[in-house]
């Protein structure tokens, strides 16, 4: 657990961050037209979870996976996702002088390797939610760069989703600007000039795990279950 005294802490917990973030949402606009929220990162499976409560939809996870600088292991430069979408961070490509090949060989291998690999541990080799003339909203538990979030929007759209929203708890105040060029909405109670890091700005932030994510989305799957038997 990590504890920051910083004054620009915005959350308590990822339960507070989630009520903020629905109190932002138009509820009853969403859950009129039967939306699927898709987490679009692990930490974003939590955030799915709570908009399908609240919005009575359906819920699932996109696999990603980042494409990383060849000399420095920190630094995504791109993404793929697992409908094999890539997007690139083009000023930093070029401004390494990256080539283009590199970017596409690593992304197949990151494809074949992990993004596969992936979809077997979260979904059990499940393909994902059919979106075709769905309204998705698109949740992660932040937006840093929006590489993740590019590449979310361009693999949905692949799908055949009618309209596209974004919801998040806290991203960078231009990249929220570029979002909405691309999408139908973004729903996010606190944008940030200059943008650190995610756990600055909780006051208890603790990573994920494998459990966590299995458990939210089991319960999901037997919510589901359940409701299907009731009908």
């Amino acid at each position: 657990m990590q504890s920051n005294s910083n004054h620009n802490i915005y959350f308590e917990d990822r339960e507070d961050a989630a009520i903020q973030l629905i109190e932002t949402l138009p509820l009853e606009l969403l859950e009129e037209n039967d939306p699927v929220v898709i987490g679009v990162s692990e930490g974003g499976v939590f955030f799915a979870d709570k908009i399908a409560k609240a919005v009575n939809s359906k819920m699932d996870i996109l696999l990603t996976e980042a494409i990383l600088a060849p000399n420095n292991p920190e630094l995504s430069i791109a993404m793929i996702s697992e409908t094999e979408e890539v997007v690139m961070h083009k000023a930093l490509i070029d401004s390494f002088g990256i080539h283009e090949d590199y970017v596409y060989g690593e992304a197949q291998r990151k494809y074949d390797e992990e993004v596969l690999s992936y979809v077997y541990k979260y979904r059990k080799g499940k393909d994902l939610v059919s979106l075709s003339g769905k309204y998705v909203i698109l949740a992660d538990e932040c937006v840093e760069t929006g590489l993740t979030m590019m590449v979310a929007l361009k693999s949905v759209i692949a799908r055949g989703a009618k309209n596209i929203y974004i919801a998040t708890p806290i991203l960078d105040k231009a990249v929220y600007e570029n979002l909405l060029n691309v999408c139908d909405g973004v729903f996010c109670p606190h944008k940030i000039q200059d943008y650190i890091s995610i756990e600055y700005y909780y006051k208890n932030f603790e990573p994920l795990t494998f459990e966590d994510i299995t458990e939210i989305i089991d319960s999901y799957e037997h919510r589901m279950k359940m409701e299907q038997s009731e009908e």
